[in-house]
């Protein structure tokens, strides 16, 4: 697909521009409307038709949690039969927690970790099934309380019976940047992994305690351009970090539900990279 066509969509999925304008833009790109609608499933998320994981040896439910201001739902996958294992917050896309997202939530767990999937949106009652919806809703949430949240989280996660008091963080897109946010918030943070996610500012890259592993597509000049600034503040205050830019890849490149975009080598040697760390980092 035209790569003009994947930006213009990352630029309306990231409220950059709204519906009417995306679609009068798409128009002019495939050349015509009829064309534009026959496009537009191709970029548009498709649960039915993404790799849906399935596990024997882990234990999935959804719970809750306490948050800042009340119960914060999610959902907590882990592996069958084991103690004393490290812990995982996985931080959805910037459309709430996904099919995709508990799809990711369940791996981490298979591979040997406690991993706790939050709805940042449950303090509208949760993710709703229309994805524009969800889009709206993240940017109504109150940010100092939806980071306070996910401090909750961390701390839930320490505390979990079956923990080892070891923590880390993995976040997509939105919750790439949320993962850079907590691990300069969280001094107990043992790894922070961000899959194409705004990075900390520079000022605050001091307080980082954690291990960094930062993932990029090679194509996502929007959220690319803020690589240098952090990746020197990084190497300044000499943080333990790993950054990788997966040529020819588009932002997005580990979402499977996401035809256009997803790129299956490049997703999965970021995978295997995040889940190294966190058993190097969490045993």
């Amino acid at each position: 697909m035209d790569q003009k066509i994947i930006n213009l969509y990352d630029s309306f999925t990231h409220s950059e521009i709204d519906r009417k304008d995306f679609m009068k833009k798409l128009a002019v790109l495939t050349g015509s409307t009829a064309l534009a609608l026959t496009t537009l499933p191709f970029l548009e998320s498709n649960y039915a038709a993404a790799a849906t994981f399935h596990s024997d040896d882990i234990v999935f439910d959804n719970i809750t949690f306490p948050g800042s201001e009340g119960e914060m739902k999610a959902v907590l996958a882990k592996p069958k039969g084991k103690k004393k294992v490290g812990c995982v917050v996985v931080i959805h896309e910037n459309r709430g927690l996904t099919p995709h997202i508990i799809e990711v939530t369940k791996r981490v767990a298979a591979a040997g970790f406690i991993a706790l999937g939050v709805d940042a949106l449950s303090p509208f009652g949760g993710t709703p099934v229309d994805e524009n919806k969800g889009r709206e809703l993240i940017g109504k949430l109150d940010p100092e309380k939806n980071v306070q949240n996910y401090l909750k989280a961390l701390d839930f996660l320490r505390a979990h019976p079956d923990g080892n008091g070891k923590t880390a963080c993995v976040g997509f897109c939105w919750g790439g940047g949320m993962s850079n946010k907590l691990a300069v918030l969280d001094p107990q943070l043992n790894a922070a992994v961000a899959y194409y996610g705004a990075q900390a500012k520079a000022e605050d890259v001091p307080k980082i305690k954690a291990s960094i592993l930062l993932h990029y597509g090679g194509l996502d000049e929007r959220i690319n351009a803020g690589i240098p600034a952090y990746e020197q503040a990084l190497k300044q205050h000499k943080i333990d970090y790993n950054l990788f830019v997966y040529d020819g890849v588009n932002h997005a490149f580990n979402n499977d539900s996401s035809p256009t975009r997803y790129n299956e080598p490049a997703a999965k040697l970021a995978w295997q990279r995040t889940i190294d760390l966190f058993k190097k980092k969490l045993s």
